[in-house]
């Protein structure tokens, strides 16, 4: 068995289904609403069978409520029994890898075996933000050498003379790198460790960046075989013609959300303009990795992308104008994978 407790790469003929619960927060809703509808999705998604819950960590975005992410996780954790969880990804170079290692080996320490760390470069926010957080705009470049000090703090041995992770020492929390390029799939490889690319929002070098992780994995205490997580969008409805009913809203939703103006909202009659224009093509674009239709035709259509794609597992966001419409995709792509749950 692998580091997380599931098969190694290359003995499945079925990818591994997860979920990346973006911890939305609707027009008419609270924070607290929306974080309160991630222990519903945690609860549903662990009786359902799925294997893992991520969470992001995105800053200064009014749709978004997982920006602590850490804390996200906990309180999820304490209201739910065995699905795994963690982030789908930290932005490391926002934070100290001391501080990471201690808040996730806090984590591990309160909930053993559940707890996964997964690693991003990126800052998850724009440039105004970027200076709020005190962040130093070059952090992204000592990447590498952060993510290797933050395994050593998560091992039995820390890699700086007199510092230890207190909580976070041996936890040995599984840790994974994130990204949408070849730098993260490179750096992956070299080091040993699983890679997710984060394919359900920035395709475009889904398949190369997979290839190059497989063809450079070097095996590593760590995992001894590539381990490939792909992202992916799912709508799934009773019938096909719902699920593309309803995908044609999803992506009328992301153009208005990305190109509305605050205090200059898109009228619908400017709409259809929008997605015909290069800007909202290259919005839509970014769900081409979307699987739609009935129960039979998703299912039928993550086996196909997963084997496309090199993937051992599949992190899944469920898409939808309402919480209802997500809930709907999600249970009814367990039914059509027949998921079990594990007590």
């Amino acid at each position: 068995m692998d580091h997380d407790g599931t098969a190694p790469a290359g003995t499945r003929t079925r990818p591994v289904l997860s979920v990346l619960d973006l911890a939305m927060v609707g027009p008419d809703e609270s924070v607290a609403d929306g974080l309160a509808a991630c222990v519903e999705t945690a609860r549903l998604a662990e009786r359902l069978g799925y294997h893992r819950i991520w969470y992001a960590e995105h800053h200064n975005m009014a749709s978004i409520a997982s920006s602590a992410t850490a804390v996200l996780i906990a309180h999820v954790a304490a209201h739910t029994e065995h699905i795994r969880l963690g982030s789908g990804g930290i932005m490391l170079p926002n934070h100290s890898p001391l501080t990471i290692a201690e808040q996730f080996g806090t984590l591990a320490s309160l909930h053993p075996g559940r707890i996964d760390l997964g690693l991003g470069r990126a800052p998850g926010t724009d440039q105004v933000t970027i200076r709020a957080m005190r962040r130093d705009p070059a952090a992204a470049e000592t990447f590498p050498r952060d993510v290797v000090e933050l395994l050593g703090y998560l091992s039995d041995e820390s890699r700086v003379p007199g510092v230890e992770a207190i909580p976070g020492r041996g936890t040995h929390v599984p840790v994974t790198i994130l990204g949408s390029s070849l730098f993260g799939a490179e750096l992956a490889a070299i080091l040993g460790l699983p890679f997710g690319f984060a394919s359900h929002f920035a395709p475009q070098a889904l398949e190369q960046a997979v290839a190059l992780y497989r063809s450079r994995f070097e095996p590593s205490v760590h995992l001894d075989a590539p381990r490939v997580i792909a992202g992916a969008n799912i709508v799934a409805a009773p019938t096909s013609a719902e699920a593309h009913d309803e995908y044609e809203r999803t992506k009328r939703a992301r153009v208005k959300m990305f190109l509305s103006r605050r205090g200059h909202p898109i009228e619908d009659e400017q709409l259809e303009t929008l997605l015909e224009s290069p800007q909202g093509r290259s919005i839509v674009d970014m769900m081409r990795h979307t699987g739609v239709g009935d129960p039979g035709e998703v299912s039928t259509w993550i086996d196909a992308f997963a084997e496309t794609v090199g993937a051992d597992e599949l992190m899944l966001v469920f898409q939808g104008t309402t919480r209802a419409a997500r809930r709907r995709s999600l249970e009814l792509t367990a039914d059509a994978r027949r998921l079990t749950s594990v007590g």
